[in-house]
């Protein structure tokens, strides 16, 4: 669908199915019915307190709606690959340690402590066996 083809409807659309979000599960939160939602979502246009309630609901501003553009979204997404911050807010996280390496450290620090506790009872068999 080319951007210019996307009226306040086809927004609230895309947007509400970026959120993962069902028209039924818009239309419970709205107070009306899904086929209420299904209209709102194939007008062209949406009365400004429906908008602040939908735009509510979906987590985004009524301007955020109205400003909607797939290509936007893109963008979004692919700052998620490129360390860049949106707002102040870190969006990609670049471990500086490998996990696995950290994991394989912990699993050999506990190997030693058992050798030791192991060798430590070790020591009190063979001393309690020489006081007999």
């Amino acid at each position: 669908m080319a951007e210019s083809t996307l009226n306040i409807g086809n927004k609230i659309t895309k947007l509400r199915e970026l959120r993962g979000m069902k028209q039924e599960t818009l239309a419970r939160e709205l107070g009306i019915s899904q086929q209420a939602v299904s209209k709102i979502e194939q007008s062209a246009d949406v009365d400004g307190d429906a908008l602040e309630k939908i735009a509510k609901i979906l987590g985004v501003t009524a301007d955020a709606i109205r400003n909607f553009s797939e290509e936007a979204v893109v963008n979004y997404f692919n700052t998620f690959n490129d360390n860049s911050t949106n707002n102040g807010a870190v969006y990609a996280f670049n471990s500086t340690f490998n996990p696995i390496d950290k994991l394989i450290e912990v699993f050999e620090e506990n190997k030693k402590l058992y050798e030791q506790l192991l060798q430590s009872e070790r020591e009190k068999v063979e001393i309690l066996r020489s006081k007999k």
